[in-house]
């Protein structure tokens, strides 16, 4: 294969929609595809997808990709893989058929239980191995709902009948035709039952929430040959030699390989990492040690903090408040808002994530006036976004500060395109923005993990000199200001805890 004629087909599978972008031999897009799925709410906090959903958008996707770029399947190197994290599958080992639909990570039903295992004194343990909080967010209590309403004296999961995996894993399955049951270290490290220290499935914790190990995935490096896409999904056997869960692969997108360098991502949640190198830094603030990524059997570490709202919150503008038809409209609306008006946005909507942990807060509004209107909620949404990530940040320079905080954020996904966002956000955080040439970072690092993998790609060096800045955000906002409304920001939040 020449690398004139190499391919890397990446498969990102989000929240919403399920993508497939073809790159070149160069690492550029030349064709892509999307499909979107429905979301189901069964109950208040509780979210769902249908597994066959996202197989079938991924399938769907990924030969529209092919074909609008005229690629053979003998071009293809491989296949890269990235994916929405935590969210949990179930499924008959004999038949590939799930047994429960999938519970997202967004949802909220296991707080109870996170909450009485937090109440007997566990939490500490599950941190020390997992570098994780007991939180639903985390896959273990999702399957261990699961498995108390399909198997509740886990027979059948003991037995090897029933398969679990995150939703990289539901891929793999029904990529390799149920050949391979496998995943990565940096989806293992999202289910809450994986040691990142020593590097494997903690027994104790799969004690703990009598999850049988029997069910769960080998776990290989995000590098590696993870099987082979049947031949009649795209015309030829392709190699999976890709995976990484999406904020880790934006991680690698981003080229943020040094310890110090950081990475803010937004989509339907807003996700900052920051790489601290080949030691886990234990967090002081309530943010997460988790695996940035893992090759040749070494892991490199860092620090995460999640945002459960930030695309999301415009989102409900359109859909819930209908003052927008488009997203785009946010921006024209925002620079048209009364500044004398300053309304504060708590997006609670499914509690709160990085550094407040709070499941059961919900969203509220403060400083409404008689005279606000759409334009003073679509600033206030846009906003929400800015300070939650200075929380994330405070938090990060707090644990970060014997060794230097990271002096410039990179920025990717949808909401990056936002030139307004962006400058709040700098101005938020008093801090430099830099936002790439290449935004679509998430497919970017899965395909680089995959072409490396194939030999098509440049190692980790002449990747990193690859990374190109599109346009770089300084800070307006006088700094009396910006301190002034981060405390109104840290009061409302209070506030709304409290509530």
């Amino acid at each position: 294969m020449t690398p004139e004629t190499s391919y890397v087909l990446a498969i990102d599978q989000g929240t919403t929609s399920s993508r497939a972008i073809l790159f070149d031999a160069q690492m550029r897009a030349v064709a892509s595809a999307q499909e979107e799925f429905a979301q189901h709410y069964p109950a208040s906090g509780w979210v769902e997808h249908d597994p066959a959903d996202l197989w079938a958008t991924v399938a769907g996707a990924g030969r529209q990709a092919l074909e609008r770029a005229g690629a053979r399947p003998g071009e293809i190197a491989a296949i890269g893989i990235t994916n929405q994290r935590e969210t949990t599958l179930v499924w008959e080992k004999a038949t590939g058929k799930p047994v429960h639909n999938a519970i997202v990570w967004q949802d909220r039903r296991t707080a109870k239980t996170c909450a009485a295992l937090r109440e007997a004194g566990h939490e500490p343990m599950v941190t020390e191995r997992t570098g994780l909080l007991l939180d639903p967010y985390f896959s273990a209590t999702k399957l261990g709902w699961i498995l108390d309403k399909v198997d509740p004296d886990r027979s059948r999961a003991k037995a090897g009948e029933l398969l679990f995996g995150t939703v990289d894993t539901w891929l793999i399955w029904n990529l390799t035709g149920g050949a391979a049951h496998v995943t990565d270290a940096t989806n293992a490290a999202r289910t809450m039952l994986y040691d990142i220290r020593k590097g494997r499935w903690s027994r104790t914790i799969c004690q703990l929430l009598n999850v049988p190990m029997e069910m769960l995935p080998e776990v290989k490096d995000c590098a590696a040959e993870f099987g082979h896409a049947r031949a009649e999904l795209f015309g030829g056997e392709i190699p999976i030699l890709g995976v990484a869960g999406d904020q880790q692969a934006a991680t690698v997108g981003q080229a943020c390989f040094q310890p110090g360098m950081m990475k803010s991502t937004y989509g339907t949640g807003c996700f900052a990492l920051l790489n601290t190198g080949d030691e886990p830094v234990e967090s002081k603030n309530r943010l997460l040690t988790t695996i940035a990524y893992q090759l040749d059997g070494k892991p490199t570490y860092a620090l995460e903090g999640s945002i459960f709202i930030a695309g999301a919150v415009v989102q409900w503008l359109r859909d819930g408040l209908k003052i927008i038809r488009e997203a785009s409209e946010t921006q024209p609306l925002a620079e048209a808002a009364d500044t004398a008006q300053e309304l504060i946005l708590v997006p609670a909507f499914t509690g709160l994530g990085a550094p407040y942990w709070n499941a059961e807060c919900r969203g509220a509004v403060f400083g409404l006036t008689r005279n606000s209107g759409p334009a003073e909620f679509a600033r206030a949404a846009l906003e929400s976004v800015g300070w939650q990530t200075r929380d994330l940040m405070e938090a990060m320079r707090a644990d970060w500060q014997a060794r230097g905080a990271a002096p410039v954020l990179r920025v990717d996904g949808g909401m990056a395109v936002s030139d307004w966002t962006m400058q709040f956000l700098s101005d938020a955080l008093g801090a430099q923005v830099d936002r790439p040439e290449v935004v679509e970072t998430t497919a970017l690092g899965a395909a680089w993990l995959a072409g490396m993998q194939a030999g098509v790609y440049p190692d980790q060096d002449g990747f990193a000199k690859g990374w190109a800045l599109e346009r770089r955000f300084e800070p307006r906002m006088d700094e009396a200001e910006r301190t002034r409304r981060y405390a109104d920001w840290k009061r409302a939040v209070a506030a709304a805890i409290s509530a």
